[in-house]
């Protein structure tokens, strides 16, 4: 009876861990944050405002440079957004997101959904490296490296 209740993954185990591995590797050399949010279909209209309110629900404001970034998927209705803190933000302008999405939405169309998440993955991790580099001291794991799945 407890199957009927249990969330299902939108990804397979195999690529759900291969991100979070991807995500945890990138973290170790900044102090920068990713998170990934996955869901089915995105219930508001703009899917960067989706982003964005899914970003400050999960408090990913609260980092200390303010360096965390949300990348953001909606499955079903095909839409994909990158939310950078303004601390990144500021380093990196617009283009660099836009470039970022336009870069997965050519692997999503080739059926590479987690090719495409770990290669964005990669790609903000190098930015947030050069501009956020790991300093053993001070910086810790502020948010966590799991995949959320909404509906």
């Amino acid at each position: 009876m407890l199957g009927l209740f249990k969330k299902k993954s939108l990804l397979p185990l195999a690529d759900n861990k291969r991100i979070v591995e991807a995500i945890k590797a990138t973290e170790q050399l900044t102090s920068g944050e990713i998170r990934v949010y996955i869901e089915s279909r995105n219930p508001l209209v703009n899917t960067i405002e989706r982003a964005s309110e899914l970003f400050f629900k999960m408090q990913m404001q609260n980092t200390r440079q303010r360096n965390g970034v949300l990348l953001y998927l909606a499955v079903k209705d095909r839409e994909v957004a990158l939310f950078g803190d303004e601390g990144i933000h500021q380093q990196v302008g617009t283009a660099f997101w836009n470039a970022q999405v336009n870069q997965m939405i050519q692997l999503f169309k080739n059926n590479q959904l987690s090719d495409g998440i770990v290669k964005c993955i990669a790609e903000v991790g190098n930015v947030l490296i050069d501009k956020f580099p790991y300093d053993a001291a001070e910086d810790k794991n502020e948010l966590s490296d799991e995949i959320v799945f909404g509906k």
